[in-house]
């Protein structure tokens, strides 16, 4: 049993694989089912990434952005029965396949909380499908669908 959210960092890290400075899901605020979830990154002015992306006017890559709707998304998987496997047991592993039409409409900067939204609409066999959406505050800031995948 989990308990009640928010999930901390404890909770991702028994499911995610990923560590800093490549885990970029702080907390997992809401889980509706095995269906939609919402997780938070918090952009730290000392995040790696900022310092190069870019010096005098840093902005979260995309690439970054997309990665961490990705980690939500697996986050919704291993969270859900539709993970088929036991919580804190990593034998099978989400990897991300694809995204389809991820649109960009504004940055993400240092200092503000990244919303990252992933509902799960289709599952064929060891594929998922999840519509996904990226927020900071009430502004969309990109969003897009994304193809995970069920190893071994």
């Amino acid at each position: 049993m989990l308990g009640p959210l928010p999930y901390d960092i404890s909770i991702i890290k028994e499911i995610l694989p990923h560590r800093t400075p490549f885990l970029f899901v702080d907390r997992v605020m809401e889980l509706t089912g095995a269906k939609k979830i919402i997780a938070e990154k918090d952009l730290l002015y000392d995040d790696l990434f900022f310092a190069g992306h870019f010096p005098g006017r840093p902005i979260m890559p995309g690439v970054l952005v997309i990665e961490a709707l990705a980690q939500t998304s697996g986050l919704l998987i291993g969270l859900s029965s539709h993970g088929k496997m036991q919580f804190g047991k990593r034998e099978e592993q989400n990897f991300f396949l694809a995204n389809t039409n991820v649109k960009f409409l504004t940055p993400a900067r240092p200092g503000e909380t990244l919303r990252l939204d992933s509902s799960l609409k289709k599952e064929f066999g060891k594929l998922f499908y999840f519509e996904t959406a990226a927020y900071v505050g009430e502004s969309l800031i990109a969003k897009g669908t994304l193809t995970l995948a069920r190893g071994k």
